[in-house]
């Protein structure tokens, strides 16, 4: 059931003159966005969020979209729990249903959540179908509604992340950034001044979640536009960014700077990320410590039943482009493949890449 009357109408009645200010004033935002790791399905669980933590400090974690009637009606813990280290963290849920997505927001905040994200860019065919994810980019009225319950119902900041569009274009609009902007616009005058943007177009139909990641060109042009439009709010880019360099390129032009697989193929990339936009004396931390301090949470995950194979594939990417790299992934698959249940492992597989 839609969330309809004064709770949306309060916003909405607001954007006639549909000026690119009008979004109400919230609360200070006191997050740091400038780094921040995209929430990324069947990766950024938990035991993933607190190893990434070892090597970024203040980088603003996402968890995996979590859909709200799974959050409503099922199990809370397993689902929403996190460590106290992992610090900030975003909930990121999926769903259409303003009231459901309340109730979830609700859950989300008292289990301890620095912000509530509302996925507006998955283009998988199963996230479709539910009638959420990028297609809610045609639906803007219906996703300001999503975020006026929310807004209603936290105290925390209620975000949003979109694409620069959608193929096909819902009729009525001309290109991708007439789509993006009408979004943007009527979404902030519901309550919510922070866009993560995944600078290309989702293809509803034709291409999988993972082509949508590569095919449809990057339009970074696209989001400088809106920010010039909207300069009251906070945006961050997210997509195809995998260095240094282009992040130094980027970040002056926005509130932060969103990685996705890269800060999963290449976890280290996060700590160089700290020490040269966040704090350039801070002491890059080697990887043989990160291991290290990485065992007591292995073990006390183990003790609470959690799987060794489970959490050790979240580490293989630590000493990508380095020498004997292949053969430390291959050890640790191997244990994990005989099926061990002892966090020594990571500290006997130093052997290997200390040999290089």
């Amino acid at each position: 059931m839609r969330c309809t009357g004064s709770i949306l109408t309060r916003f909405l009645d607001r954007i006639g003159a549909h000026q690119p200010d009008t979004y109400m004033a919230l609360a200070a935002d006191t997050l740091d966005r400038r780094i921040c790791v995209a929430p990324m399905l069947d990766y950024t669980d938990r035991d993933c969020r607190y190893f990434l933590r070892l090597l970024s400090p203040s980088a603003l974690l996402y968890t995996e979209m979590i859909t709200a009637p799974a959050i409503v009606r099922g199990d809370r813990r397993k689902l929403l729990g996190f460590d106290p280290a992992e610090h900030p963290v975003a909930l990121q849920l999926g769903g259409s249903d303003p009231r459901e997505l309340a109730e979830a927001a609700r859950i989300g905040e008292e289990f301890g959540y620095d912000e509530i994200n509302l996925n507006c860019g998955c283009p998988s065919d199963r996230v479709q179908s539910g009638r959420f994810g990028a297609c809610l980019m045609a639906e803007p009225e219906l996703v300001a509604e999503c975020v006026a319950a929310m807004r209603d119902s936290v105290r925390i900041p209620v975000t949003v992340k979109c694409r620069i569009a959608i193929e096909p274009l819902p009729q009525g609009y001309s290109d991708d950034y007439a789509l993006l902007k009408r979004f943007v616009e009527i979404v902030a005058a519901a309550g919510c001044e922070v866009f993560v943007v995944h600078a290309r177009r989702a293809v509803l139909k034709g291409l999988s979640p993972k082509e949508n990641r590569e095919i449809p060109p990057l339009r970074y042009d696209l989001v400088r536009q809106l920010r010039a439009e909207f300069p009251k709010l906070k945006l961050v880019l997210n997509g195809g960014l995998r260095s240094l360099e282009q992040v130094a390129e980027e970040l002056p032009h926005f509130d932060g700077v969103m990685i996705g697989r890269e800060a999963y193929n290449n976890p280290y990339f996060l700590a160089q990320l700290h020490q040269r936009f966040i704090d350039p004396h801070w002491p890059l931390p080697s990887r043989e410590a990160v291991l290290e301090q990485l065992v007591p949470y292995v073990r006390a995950r183990i003790e609470e039943g959690q799987s060794l194979r489970t959490i050790l594939r979240h580490v293989q990417g630590l000493y990508a482009g380095l020498p004997n790299a292949r053969a430390w992934r291959r050890f640790l698959s191997e244990q994990a493949a005989r099926g061990t249940t002892n966090p020594q492992v990571l500290l006997d597989s130093l052997r290997i890449v200390r040999a290089a």
